[in-house]
C-alpha cells in the first residue's frame, strides 16, 4: 500500500551499458505504470501522467524536464519506453 493507493510489489533496477561512442544509464520500474500514450510527454515541464493534478500522488512535473536539460547540455539523449510491463527511463552520454 502506498498512501491510500493499493499497489503490487514493485522492483526498481538501475544499470549502465556501453553503447557505441558512449554510455547509457537505465532506470527500470515494475510498479506505478505510465501509459504508453504518456511517454512522449514525460520530459516536458509540468507534465504529469497522473491526471488528477493532486500533489498527494506525485510531484510538480519538473524532475524529468530538468534531467533532459542537463543531459542535452552535455550532448546526450534521454528516452522512455515500456518493455514487458516494465517502464524504462534512460539517458545516454557520449564518452
Amino acid at each position: 500500500m502506498l498512501g491510500n493507493i493499493p499497489c503490487r510489489e514493485a522492483k526498481v533496477r538501475i544499470f549502465s551499458e556501453a553503447i557505441p561512442g558512449g554510455i547509457r544509464v537505465v532506470f527500470t520500474n515494475t510498479g506505478g505504470e505510465i501509459a504508453e500514450t504518456d511517454l512522449p510527454f514525460i520530459f516536458e515541464r509540468f507534465y504529469r501522467a497522473e491526471k488528477s493534478r493532486s500533489r498527494e500522488h506525485g510531484g510538480a512535473g519538473i524532475g524529468l524536464a530538468i534531467v533532459k536539460e542537463l543531459i542535452e547540455a552535455h550532448n546526450g539523449q534521454v528516452g522512455a519506453e515500456i518493455v514487458q510491463d516494465e517502464t524504462r527511463i534512460w539517458f545516454s552520454l557520449p564518452l
